[in-house]
């Protein structure tokens, strides 16, 4: 039976057989048993690389962070959760530079960046127009997450992305203002191949 350890583009966690090409943590939520028991445990909302450096772990370990799986980076921003300053440290750059972009107070180091996230992705979603909306930002639109990808809205799935429509209208955003912000201002957000 699968981990309730795979996140969807809403933050919440589910549990489905389908993988994902991140992995990543928000502190201890699990107990003794494998059992989801917090949403969150810690500010520190990263997306790491499935293999680094030959590190070998056990999935949700006792006492032991929880590892969650992202499809994609998309997803995972969309979550509340910026890449790693370690594995990823050449997306966390790119993270940063991005939100810093034209900022009038700009993130000074990781915890500001984290602080910055966790208050982004606590404000309420708003609506906004799909056209005014960069690439890689995740919207709610008739009861479905759907990925703003080359001007077509892909439907979300824990295996991939499909059912691409016309992207026009309004929608629910659920990507943290922080994150559109760093999408808007360049950041490389990397999708899934099934969006193509």
């Amino acid at each position: 039976m699968p981990l309730r350890n795979r996140v969807r583009p809403d933050g919440e966690l589910i549990a489905t057989p389908a993988r994902g090409s991140l992995v990543g943590n928000r502190g201890v939520l699990h107990d003794d048993a494998k059992r989801i028991v917090r949403a969150s445990n810690s500010i520190l909302w990263i997306s790491c690389r499935l293999e680094f450096n030959g590190r070998k772990q056990e999935v949700m370990r006792p006492g032991r962070y929880t590892q969650l799986f992202f499809l994609d980076d998309a997803v995972a921003l969309a979550a509340g959760h910026r890449p790693c300053g370690e594995c990823r440290r050449e997306s966390y750059r790119a993270y940063r530079d991005a939100v810093n972009r034209g900022a009038d107070d700009p993130v000074d180091n990781a915890t500001d960046l984290n602080r910055r996230l966790r208050t982004s992705r606590n404000e309420p979603r708003r609506r906004a127009a799909i056209a005014a909306l960069p690439d890689g930002v995740f919207v709610e639109s008739g009861g479905d997450f759907r990925l703003l990808w080359d001007e077509t809205l892909w439907r979300w799935t824990p295996e991939g992305y499909v059912d691409p429509i016309r992207a026009v209208g309004e929608a629910t955003v659920l990507t943290p203002e922080l994150s559109v912000d760093a999408l808007r201002h360049g950041y490389p957000v990397e999708v899934h191949p099934s969006a193509q």
